[in-house]
């Protein structure tokens, strides 16, 4: 059985974000478009989405540059515009969303858990949290023992991804070698992503196949 794995397709990393990718709404749109021919193939559809409260050093503190390897601008902040799923990716398609990154950096989208990211729970906290303006109830998006991608995959009987989404250089990557290892037949469809840096996503694409990622081009166009 076979998953589709949409990494981090959200406003913030699209164009006019905090940490725009260059194509990212291109890439949000082409998803849609596929989802429209091919999702009827997959058994699971599911995003991820960073989602940060406090994320410690991963942010660049006020006033310090970031460097873009360990840290990095403010980001797709829990309960903000920035963090919501780009309009251009339409979510009807989607059957699950694991959140990551509320207290760390958390590349992989197999570190995130699911959530209710666009469902304000009964009972939620009310206010802020943290100090980047993420808001309480947004931060309680995630239930103390909800199941991470990995579980959820597995009691679901799939054994197969094909990944897709921003950034080529880093999410993707992070995600697509943790598929690896988790032992998922992996694919990733090479232009349903959008990378940070040309050369560095190269890079990253040729690492994905060197630990065993198929790299297939879908060669559809969006409307």
């Amino acid at each position: 059985m076979r998953a589709l794995v949409i990494v981090d397709v959200q406003n913030d990393f699209c164009e006019g974000g905090s940490l725009a990718v260059e194509g990212g709404a291109a890439t949000a749109e082409r998803i849609t478009a596929f989802l429209e021919e091919h999702g009827p193939e997959f058994d699971a559809v599911v995003a991820t989405r960073d989602w940060h409260v406090e994320p410690g050093d991963h942010f660049a503190p006020a006033g310090t540059a970031p460097d873009y390897a360990r840290s990095w601008p403010v980001h797709c902040v829990a309960g903000t515009p920035g963090a919501e799923l780009h309009p251009g990716l339409d979510a009807e398609h989607v059957d699950a969303q694991f959140l990551k990154g509320r207290y760390d950096s958390a590349y992989s989208g197999f570190d995130g858990q699911l959530g209710s990211p666009d469902l304000v729970r009964s009972g939620a906290p009310e206010g802020p949290a943290g100090p980047w303006g993420a808001t309480a109830a947004a931060a309680a998006a995630v239930e103390e023992d909800a199941p991470g991608l990995d579980d959820w995959l597995r009691s679901r009987g799939i054994d197969a991804v094909a990944v897709v989404g921003i950034a080529t250089d880093h999410c993707v990557r992070a995600t697509v070698l943790d598929a690896i290892d988790a032992g998922y037949d992996t694919v990733v469809y090479t232009d349903l992503v959008a990378g940070v840096d040309e050369d560095r996503s190269a890079e990253a694409l040729e690492l994905m196949a060197d630990h065993g990622a198929v790299l297939e081009s879908w060669g559809g166009a969006a409307e």
